[in-house]
Parts: C-alpha cells; sequence; structure tokens
C-alpha cells in the first residue's frame, strides 16, 4: 500500500501540549479499562497494538517514564504538560505490544469502541 495513503488513514493523538505526538494505523478492536493502582488514577484507556505499528513523535525527548511493580512495562508521560500518553513493554521480545491512552484522541474516535475491563489489580484476566 502507498505511504503516503497510509499516513492519511492513521488516527493522531497528542499529549495537552503537542510535544508527544502519537500515530496508530486504526481503531483497535477494543479498550482496555485496568483497574491496576496506577491505571485506574491515571484514568487511561488503552488502546493496544504491535511495536511497530505505532509512531510516536517527541518521544523519548519529551517523555518520561514510570516503573512500578514488576517493572514489566513503563508508563509514559510528557515532560512538560503531564499527560499519560503510552505504556511499552520492556521485553526485548520482537512481538511485544504497547498501549496508547486513548484519551489523548479527539473527542468521539472512540465511542463506538467496546471498553474490556481488565483486572490489573488481582486476577490479570479480563472481568467481562
Amino acid at each position: 500500500m502507498n505511504d503516503a495513503l497510509n499516513a492519511r488513514n492513521m488516527l493522531s493523538a497528542s499529549c495537552h501540549c503537542g510535544r508527544i505526538q502519537i500515530k496508530v494505523p486504526a481503531k483497535s478492536a477494543f479498550l482496555i479499562d485496568c483497574n491496576c493502582s496506577i491505571c485506574r488514577r491515571y484514568g487511561a484507556l488503552w488502546a493496544c497494538y504491535s511495536l511497530n505499528q505505532i509512531e510516536i513523535i517527541g518521544h523519548p525527548e519529551h517523555s518520561v517514564a514510570y516503573l512500578w511493580g514488576q517493572q514489566s512495562i513503563q508508563t509514559m508521560h510528557c515532560a512538560v504538560c503531564g499527560c499519560v500518553t503510552h505504556w511499552e513493554a520492556l521485553s526485548t521480545e520482537p512481538d511485544r505490544k504497547m498501549a496508547v491512552n486513548a484519551r489523548n484522541f479527539e473527542a468521539g474516535v472512540w465511542i463506538d469502541v467496546p471498553i474490556r475491563h481488565f483486572d490489573g489489580a488481582d486476577s490479570w484476566t479480563y472481568l467481562d
């Protein structure tokens, strides 16, 4: 497929100040509402993708990582405005995942996408 066509069809998001911009190829099949101690405080809704599907501009130069617990992922936020933008798996496996905070996209982009509830606080399973 033509790269220019791909660029036009990408969904775009940014932190509040615009220093971090994220592009994804399409809506994910569902969003994840995780109840772990950090996600519920952030109020994030996560859209998961393979690492090679996401383009991030302004990262790492404008982002700060936060690690907690088992330190299997790092949650990134903008160093200037503080918006939580994405998380990155710390494994080195080629098929590792990354998730973007769907709340950084324009309002209404995800309105038709189902939300799945994930028990990151205890069982590490979906609750629905």
